[in-house]
């Protein structure tokens, strides 16, 4: 989208990315995350936890902006986000990110 005009500032602001985690056999799959991302971000996956949940999945991994509403907003502290860096972002584009409480 082309605006008409720019801010003074433009140039100066810089607009962090980050990376969603989902910690799988924390989350009770309640949709809030899904439901109130400012950008979309997550959607329902086809996956259960082994409690029987349906998890979120990152559907458009580079759309966070690493605003952090998704660890705010859930209340089983199942999700969180890690700003990109640079030697982070060339491995961003081989998919979404998930990761569990064990580390793998």
């Amino acid at each position: 989208m082309k605006f008409w005009r720019v801010p003074l500032d433009a140039d100066e602001i810089h607009v962090s990315k980050g990376i969603v985690y989902i910690l799988e056999d924390r989350c009770k799959g309640c949709g809030y995350c899904i439901e109130f991302c400012p950008q979309q971000v997550l959607e329902f996956s086809s996956l259960f936890n082994k409690m029987g949940y349906h998890l979120p999945s990152v559907k458009k991994p580079d759309d966070c902006l690493n605003c952090h509403y998704c660890e705010i907003i859930c209340p089983e502290f199942a999700i969180y986000s890690v700003e990109v860096t640079g030697e982070e972002s060339e491995i961003r584009g081989q998919g979404s990110e998930k990761h569990n409480e064990t580390g793998s």
